[in-house]
């Protein structure tokens, strides 16, 4: 519904009646009328009511004061001022280069002056919906009728059916006459960004900060593979974050080119680090290249910028330093960075174009934006063949694209444009610091354990990216340059016992996993789970009922772990999985019996070995692929692998970051990542429901792994 709202001015009779008409008037319109008790109950209306689509104030008692505070808020929202003969004639010039609509109090002109607010709710509605989704709107309005694809006919096959109409209820009416296909020519075609697609992509590039942007519409994982299609050729040499998703991976399958790794960093609670900024420059690179048959000088880069955990690079640094033609910043989780200035210098497309050089950035749109799933953007500063990238983006992109991935891609943009979006994202950095800094209240005042925040110690965080400075404590990393990494305060990390800040295992602990089921029984989701931490993520989509109720389900946990629950209360799902195994457990024993295994393991020591040194590429990964393509491969115990070359990529999932790439050997040095994934197939065999899905290696019937090898 539209709402207005009208600030309470009505002080003399002659101000009154029109107001009354002009409300009357307004409601038979289908609008909702409120009056606000003073600005502020005004403003925060408006910013916490999407559908305010103007606000009719008295230009006497509120004038140019009211219209800063509103356009600050958004700055394309309509005002209309009443004022009377006397106010009128002493509105100035500037005052009339407002975005305010005038009126005069006088009875009887409620339906005139309600025309006019209803030009001006349309015009609105016009200026802030972005241009391809404004044509999809108005395509669905005439209401067609096709004869081409997709079968549904605009919904009306599913209603041929009960179970049809089942689906066809659940999703709506629009849903299904916004899902048509490529050969409506008035909307232009996303495969040769023609019509309004093109006109979406140069909105989107113009909000993003890029010269160039491409919609994707089956996400980041492929907008990935068009990026790496283009930029690196078969035969070429790459620089790849080793700790980099798994679609980098899949790209190297299946292009012949040669990876030569950037190795990161861990730290004791296996939290994803930084590459070190030595592994960045041009003597290190060459020692790569030196140690690496058929090698030679990369001619492309792909760094993870956010990492998993939230960890921003200063890229200023990276663009300047790395000598190759293009750098890729894979930023699937944080498509947000161009809408607050405390990302200034850490993202992609941050600043002008580097000389000779081109900087992609891959977005997930859908990860932390308002978007559907599967939606992603390419963004590019720098110069490309359009028309060759355009075949990369082709290879990988369907002829029957869904036009409603599309039409949130460019919503989700449209929703970041200008003072809306900035607030957006303002407010969702305020609410993780709130978050942050009640669990670190509740700490401090409760009686025994409770959870901890990773972030600096200081009493008062400041909203900004923090630096990971060397020396200190609280990021748990030895060696990190200075200014060179910082942490996103939206990315909220919590901490739980078993784990002290400096890396040392305790006696008594609580693995992150149990807590992460228990929240997952309370409706709560975690992002990503570790062994003693748990990330998440504080979007724009968060308000302050989720951030409360997640305190609240933080506090139960306490609660009920302090008393002991019996397993089968706080954890069904995993009762279920083996009732007779948990019949009489109680969770105190059970946390303390995955943590016995994970000391046993000697967790921290096992982290900065596991990582220390990368198993050794016999071949690529993807040679790797085409010989278990042809049957060269056999499957082998997971314990059995040392001195056999991997076939696949074997990676614990989430995050989803490869341990061991195809073509891979592991040597004895390498043990320690072997140990790494036993242990935790270990807990997923001793206790039922805390399997991890290791992509790569196979379950068998007696709980043993297998995974597959190339052929000796």
């Amino acid at each position: 519904m539209k709402t207005i709202a009208i600030m309470n001015h009505m002080d003399v009779l002659f101000k009154e009646a029109p107001i009354h008409e002009l409300q009357n008037t307004l409601e038979a319109q289908d609008y909702r009328v409120i009056y606000p008790h003073d600005t502020d109950d005004l403003l925060e209306l408006i910013e916490n009511n999407a559908q305010v689509c103007g606000v009719i104030f008295d230009w006497a008692k509120y004038n140019l004061q009211l219209t800063k505070q509103i356009t600050a808020l958004n700055e394309k929202l309509p005002m209309y001022a009443f004022a009377d003969r006397h106010a009128l004639k002493n509105i100035d010039i500037h005052d009339l280069g407002l975005a305010v609509n005038f009126f005069e109090y006088e009875l009887y002109a409620g339906s005139e002056i309600a025309d006019r607010i209803k030009r001006g709710t349309e015009a609105y509605f016009d200026a802030i919906l972005p241009p391809f989704t404004k044509a999809l709107f108005n395509y669905v309005e005439q209401g067609k009728y096709t004869f081409c694809t997709p079968g549904h006919m605009g919904g009306t096959a599913f209603q041929k059916s009960p179970v049809g109409s089942l689906f066809y209820d659940f999703f709506g009416a629009n849903t299904m006459k916004s899902d048509i296909s490529v050969s409506v020519g008035e909307l232009g075609s996303l495969l040769d960004h023609s019509g309004p697609h093109r006109e979406a992509e140069r909105y989107i590039a113009e909000t993003f900060n890029a010269e160039r942007s491409y919609m994707v519409t089956n996400g980041t994982s492929t907008a990935n593979k068009i990026v790496g299609m283009y930029a690196a050729p078969v035969g070429s040499t790459i620089l790849v974050d080793r700790n980099c998703h798994k679609s980098l991976t899949h790209l190297m399958i299946m292009s012949d080119i040669t990876p030569l790794y950037l190795r990161p960093t861990r730290n004791a609670w296996g939290i994803l680090g930084g590459i070190p900024r030595s592994e960045f420059q041009k003597e290190t690179i060459a020692q790569k290249v030196k140690q690496t048959p058929g090698a030679s000088w990369p001619v492309h880069a792909v760094i993870t910028n956010s990492t998993y955990d939230g960890l921003l690079y200063n890229t200023d640094y990276i663009k300047q330093t790395l000598d190759v033609k293009s750098i890729h910043f894979d930023s699937a989780w944080v498509p947000y960075t161009n809408f607050s200035p405390i990302y200034k210098g850490l993202c992609g497309m941050s600043g002008d174009r580097v000389p000779g050089k081109v900087i992609y950035e891959t977005q997930s749109t859908h990860k932390l934006l308002a978007a559907f799933s599967q939606a992603s953007m390419i963004h590019i500063k720098g110069e490309v063949e359009e028309e060759t990238f355009n075949e990369a983006f082709m290879m990988h992109t369907s002829t029957s694209p869904h036009y409603g991935i599309v039409a949130s891609i460019e919503t989700s943009a449209a929703m970041m444009k200008g003072n809306a979006g900035k607030r957006l994202i303002n407010n969702a950095i305020q609410r993780a610091l709130r978050f942050r800094h009640e669990v670190k209240r509740i700490r401090e005042g409760v009686e025994g354990w409770f959870f901890d925040v990773w972030q600096p110690d200081e009493a008062e965080l400041a909203p900004e990216c923090w630096n990971l400075k060397p020396g200190a404590k609280w990021h748990g990393f030895d060696a990190i340059d200075d200014n060179h990494m910082y942490l996103d305060p939206i990315k909220v990390t919590l901490l739980t016992p078993g784990m002290n800040r400096h890396g040392e295992m305790e006696e008594q602990g609580i693995p992150a996993s149990i807590v992460a089921k228990y929240l997952d029984q309370h409706g709560i989701i975690v992002e990503k789970t570790g062994p003693y931490n748990l990330l998440f993520l504080f979007s724009i989509g968060i308000n302050k009922t989720k951030a409360l109720g997640l305190l609240r389900a933080l506090n139960h946990f306490k609660r009920d772990y302090d008393r002991n629950a019996t397993v089968k209360e706080m954890l069904p799902d995993v009762y279920h999985c083996q009732p007779a195994f948990y019949e009489n457990m109680r969770i105190q024993e059970l946390a303390q019996g995955i943590h016995t295994l994970i000391r046993q393991h000697d967790l921290p020591e096992l982290m900065f070995r596991a990582f220390e040194t990368l198993p050794a590429m016999v071949m690529n990964p993807h040679h790797a692929f085409q010989k278990e393509l042809h049957g060269e491969i056999e499957e082998v115990y997971l314990e059995e692998m040392i001195g056999r070359v991997s076939a696949n990529m074997i990676l614990p999932y989430p995050p989803g970051v490869p341990l061991v790439m195809p073509g891979e050997m592991l040597a004895e040095e390498n043990r320690p990542t072997l140990e790494f994934l036993q242990m935790l197939c270990e807990i997923g065999a001793w206790y039922p429901g805390f399997e991890t899905d290791i992509h790569g290696a196979y379950r068998q019937a007696d709980g043993r792994y297998t995974v597959k090898v190339i052929k000796d």
